[in-house]
C-alpha cells in the first residue's frame, strides 16, 4: 500500500533541521495504527525543529572525538535548511494501492480536500431512464425459463436450445400446401367435418394432446399425397388415429374400439389394410414437429402463465387446426405462437409480447398479427359455427370455461375468408 506523505505542522516563525533516520524510526508507532503517519512532538513546550538541531549537534560531537589521533578529516557541517513561511492546509491521509496511485498520477485529480468527484449520471440522464423504463421502451432482460428444471434430468434442459433449433430447421418439410386441387371428392367442408369428429373421439377416449396434433398431421400429409373418396375419408381418419395412439400413447385403444366407434361402418381388416398404406405412403416418418411441440415450449415462455392461459392457447390452437387455409399457410412454430400471442391479447396479459418470448419463438410481434387475427376470428365464429368440438371442449369448468371469454379486442376482427369451414 502506498500513501502520500505527510508535511508536519510548522510552529509560527520557527525553523527545521532535517533529522537522521534512525532518530525518526523511534518516534513512529506499530503500522496497524494509521495514527502512526503524524508526525509526534518530541519534547511538550519545545518546537519540533529544536529537537532536530540538538541531535545533530550531538552526532557531530561524537563523529569529532571518534576522529582523534588519525589524520584530520574535514567535516561537513550540514546547513541549516529553513523553511518559508507558507499556510499549510490541512490534509486527509489516503490510503490506496500502486496501481491506484498510479492511475489517479496518470489521469485524475484528487483535491487539497481529498474528496474526488465520481464519474455518475446527471440528474436529467436518471430522470429520462426512469421516464422510458415507466413507458416501456427499455427492454427487460431474457429471463431464463428453465431455471427450475436444471436439477431434473428428465427435463434435459442441456439440449433443449439443439432441440427446438432441429425442429424449426426440419419444420418446413412437413408443412402440407394446398392439396384439394388434387382431391375430385372431397373439400375443405368434409375435411373440417372429419377434424371435428376426430376432436370428439380424441376426447373420449381420453388421449394425449400430441396424439391429436399427430393425427391430423398424418390426415393431412396423406390426403396431400394420394386421392381418397368421400367415403374413405373417414376410415383414414381413423387409422390415422390409430397410428398415433401406437406412436404417443402408453395404452393405445384397440382396433375394435375405433370400430365401435365409427358405429361398425369399417371392419377391422379394412382399418388395418389403411393403416399400412398410410404408413408406406408417409414413409413411416412419424417424427416431426407439430404445433403442440412448440405450444408445449411457448406456454413456458410466457410469463406469467397459469391455467387459465394454458387453457387459451390450447383453445385457440385446435381451432387453428380446424382451419385449413391456416393449416396450409402457417407453418406449425407459427401457429404455435400466434396462439399464445393471441392468448395473451385476449386475456389482457401486458405487455401482449415480451423479449422472452421472442427470443424462444424467433418471431417479432408483427409477424404474428395476421395469423393471431384469423384465431381470434375463428374464436368470434366459434359459438355460431355448426362445428362445435373445440367449442363445448373448451366450454367446459374442466377447461376454465375459455371458450366463453371474450375475443382479443386489441386484434382487429378479420373476416374468415372462402376456404373456413
Amino acid at each position: 500500500m502506498a500513501s502520500r506523505p505527510i508535511v508536519p505542522l510548522q510552529q509560527p516563525g520557527g525553523e527545521g533541521k532535517l533529522k537522521n533516520m534512525p532518530v525518526e524510526g523511534r518516534n513512529r508507532r506499530v503500522l496497524q495504527d494509521i495514527g502512526n503517519l503524524v508526525a509526534k512532538r518530541a519534547v511538550e513546550g519545545k518546537p519540533h525543529h529544536a529537537q532536530i538541531s540538538q541531535n545533530n549537534a550531538k552526532e557531530l560531537a561524537n563523529a569529532q572525538a571518534a576522529g582523534k589521533g588519525r589524520a584530520a578529516t574535514k567535516v561537513v557541517v550540514p546547513k541549516k535548511i529553513v523553511i518559508k513561511k507558507k499556510p499549510i492546509p490541512e490534509e486527509v491521509i489516503v490510503i490506496s494501492s500502486d496501481e491506484e496511485d498510479e492511475g489517479k498520477n496518470a489521469g485524475g485529480r484528487i483535491s487539497r480536500e481529498g474528496s474526488t468527484r465520481k464519474n455518475g449520471k446527471t440528474f436529467s440522464s436518471t430522470l429520462t431512464a426512469r421516464s422510458k423504463a415507466a413507458c416501456g421502451l427499455t427492454k427487460k432482460p431474457i429471463e431464463n425459463i428453465d431455471v427450475a428444471d436444471v436439477d431434473n434430468e428428465l427435463a434435459v434442459v442441456e439440449y433443449l436450445d439443439d432441440m427446438y433449433s432441429f425442429y424449426k430447421h426440419t419444420e418446413c418439410a412437413s408443412v402440407v400446401h394446398d392439396y384439394m386441387v388434387k382431391q375430385p371428392d372431397i373439400n375443405v367442408k368434409m375435411r373440417g367435418i372429419l377434424v371435428d369428429w376426430l376432436i370428439e373421439v380424441h376426447r373420449k377416449f381420453e388421449l394425449m394432446p400430441e396424439t391429436l396434433y399427430l393425427t391430423i398431421n398424418i390426415v393431412d400429409r396423406f390426403l396431400s399425397e394420394k386421392a381418397v373418396s368421400r367415403r374413405e375419408l373417414q376410415l383414414v381418419g381413423i387409422s390415422s388415429m390409430l397410428i398415433a395412439s401406437k406412436y404417443e400413447e402408453i395404452w393405445a385403444p384397440e382396433v375394435n374400439d375405433f370400430v365401435c366407434i365409427s358405429d361398425n361402418a369399417y371392419v377391422k381388416e379394412q382399418i388395418l389394410v389403411t393403416e399400412k398404406a398410410i404408413l408406406e405412403k408417409l414413409g413411416w416418418l412419424l417424427t416431426v414437429p407439430t404445433p403442440y411441440v412448440f405450444l408445449v415450449r411457448y406456454i413456458k415462455a410466457s410469463i406469467p402463465s397459469d391455467q387459465a392461459m394454458e387453457n387459451t392457447v390450447y383453445f385457440l390452437a385446435e381451432l387453428g387446426l380446424m382451419h385449413y387455409p391456416t393449416i396450409i399457410s402457417h407453418c406449425p412454430s407459427m401457429i404455435a405462437a400466434s396462439a399464445v400471442y393471441a392468448a395473451r391479447c385476449t386475456l389482457e396479459t401486458t405487455p401482449f409480447w415480451t423479449e422472452t418470448l421472442e427470443h424462444h419463438t424467433g418471431y417479432s410481434e408483427d409477424q404474428l398479427k395476421e395469423c393471431a387475427e384469423v384465431l381470434v376470428s375463428l374464436h368470434s365464429a366459434a359459438e355460431e359455427s355448426k362445428l362445435k368440438a373445440v367449442y363445448r371442449k373448451f366450454s367446459g369448468s374442466d377447461r376454465g370455461t375459455v371458450a366463453l371469454l371474450t375475443p382479443a379486442k386489441s386484434l382487429s376482427s378479420k373476416p374468415l375468408n372462402s376456404f373456413s369451414s
